[in-house]
């Protein structure tokens, strides 16, 4: 069938953290792994701010495949995201890949590939279906820093809550104010992959000069 008219369906899972921060999103099955990321981001909440990594394992091959954005300095293969095709690689249900980003606080999804389905009629894609609980915001210390700003923020009367609270307005603009326990599928707003690459390179472009 022509993947024009399909959808592939991932839940999304940031490990680490309990009780689980999930969400289940649909995107186009002509979509490529930089199509994900993106989605993956604005799904999440996250600001996309650092640098992504998705690693998924090849089939009679023992070492997995690194997608993502290419170091030229580094000497791990990196292949560009925007360049590779999910229906390449997620082939069947079941299929799981993992998802690092922002490699200083070390965030790590799972991302599961649940399905195919048809297009709806007039449907815009991608959809976020469901989840749970809002993303941490960025920059916070990775899992350690999660959960010390999350007893700063139930306890009023700790001397770092005002500090906290205006640090937060800042790494969490886009769902301020931050409650960790809440999410709205339907206020999950998708940006057009391609102009977020064109954001992203135009920026990098800028710092290298």
């Amino acid at each position: 069938m022509n993947l024009n008219q399909l959808v592939y369906q991932f839940k999304i899972e940031l490990l680490g953290i309990s009780p689980p921060i999930w969400r289940r999103i649909q995107i186009p099955a002509k979509s490529s792994f930089w199509d994900l990321h993106v989605a993956i981001q604005d799904a999440m909440g996250w600001l996309d701010y650092h640098l992504h990594l998705f690693q998924i394992r090849q089939k009679s091959k023992r070492k997995m495949l690194e997608i993502g954005i290419p170091d030229e300095e580094s000497e791990e293969v990196i292949l560009p995201g925007w360049e590779i095709k999910i229906s390449d690689y997620f082939t069947e249900p079941g299929i799981a890949a993992s998802y690092d980003y922002d490699f200083g606080d070390g965030w790590t999804h799972n991302v599961l590939f649940e399905g195919i389905l048809l297009k709806e009629t007039g449907g815009k894609y991608p959809k976020c279906l469901a989840g749970d609980r809002a993303c941490p915001p960025e920059d916070c210390g990775g899992v350690p820093g999660y959960e010390r700003l999350i007893e700063i923020l139930k306890n009023r009367k700790h001397h770092e809550y005002q500090e906290t609270i205006d640090w937060v307005k800042i790494h969490a603009v886009n769902y301020f104010p931050y409650m960790p326990d809440h999410f709205e599928p339907s206020k999950v707003h998708f940006w057009d992959p391609k102009k977020r690459w064109e954001l992203a390179f135009s920026s990098r472009q800028t710092e290298e000069c």
